[in-house]
C-alpha cells in the first residue's frame, strides 16, 4: 500500500491558514457550490427553464447499463480529491481549481440563462436493479440546471491532470480516458442530459484548462 505523503491529524480550522494546510481552503468552493445548486434546483421553477433538446437525442435511446459509468462519476470525483489530498497536493491544487472554475461558469448559466431537459422516459422499458437506481436518481436530480454538462466537466478535469501525470501508468491513462468517455456517452443514455449539454461543456472546460496550465496549455506534463 502506498505510503500516505500529507498527515492531516493535526488539522483545525485555527491552523487553516497554516502552509501546510492552506490548500484545503479549495474545498470550500464545494460549500458555494452546494449553496447555489440548492437555489438552482428547488427555487427556479422548471417552466421559466429553456428546454435544450437536439436531433441527436431522439437517436439515443435509454440504456441503463450506462448508470454504472453514471453513478461511477460519483466514485472518480471523490476518489481523485481523497487520492490527491493524500498523496498529491500539487495536483488536487489543479484539479479542485478546475473544478471550481467550471461550477463558477456553469452555475452563471444556470442563473441566466436556466435550463431543462424533457428527455427521461416516463415509463422504463425494464425493470431491473440499474433502473430502480435511475429512478431513485431522477427522484433527487431535477430535470433543471443542464447545460453545461458538470458531469463532463468534472471528468474531463480529471482526465487532464491524469493525463499530465508523468507518474501514472500508460495503461490507468488509458482506463481513465476510456471511463472519462463512457461517462459522457452515460448522461446521455440515462437521460440526464441532452447531447448539447456535453458539448457546452467543452469550452467551459477549455477555459479551465487555459487559466489552471496556463503556457502549459497542451502539454503533457506539469511540474509538481
Amino acid at each position: 500500500m502506498k505510503k500516505q505523503l500529507y498527515d492531516y491529524r493535526g488539522f483545525s480550522l485555527k491552523k487553516l491558514h497554516e502552509p501546510r494546510f492552506s490548500h484545503l481552503k479549495l474545498l470550500g468552493g464545494w460549500i458555494v457550490y452546494f449553496c447555489l445548486y440548492f437555489i438552482t434546483e428547488n427555487l427556479i421553477p422548471a417552466e421559466k427553464c429553456a428546454p435544450i433538446h437536439c436531433a441527436l437525442d431522439d437517436l439515443i435511446p435509454f440504456n441503463e447499463w450506462f448508470a454504472v459509468f453514471y453513478v461511477g462519476w460519483y466514485a472518480l470525483v471523490f476518489g481523485t480529491l481523497q487520492y490527491t489530498l493524500l498523496f498529491d497536493v500539487p495536483r488536487f491544487k489543479k484539479v479542485q481549481t478546475f473544478i471550481m472554475i467550471t461550477q463558477a461558469v456553469a452555475m452563471v448559466c444556470y442563473l441566466l440563462w436556466p435550463s431543462r431537459q424533457d428527455l427521461r422516459p416516463e415509463v422504463f422499458p425494464r425493470e431491473n436493479f440499474l433502473t430502480s437506481v435511475m429512478a431513485f436518481i431522477y427522484a433527487f436530480d431535477t430535470s433543471t440546471g443542464v447545460c453545461p454538462s458538470l458531469h463532463v466537466a468534472y471528468s474531463l478535469g480529471i482526465l487532464s491532470v491524469g493525463l499530465k501525470n508523468e507518474t501514472l501508468p500508460p495503461w490507468a491513462k488509458a482506463a481513465l480516458s476510456f471511463f472519462v468517455f463512457m461517462v459522457c456517452l452515460a448522461v446521455c443514455f440515462v437521460k440526464q442530459h441532452s447531447a448539447l449539454d456535453v458539448l457546452a461543456a467543452l469550452p467551459v472546460c477549455l477555459l479551465a484548462e487555459a487559466l489552471v496550465y496556463g503556457k502549459d496549455y497542451w502539454l503533457p506534463k506539469f511540474k509538481s
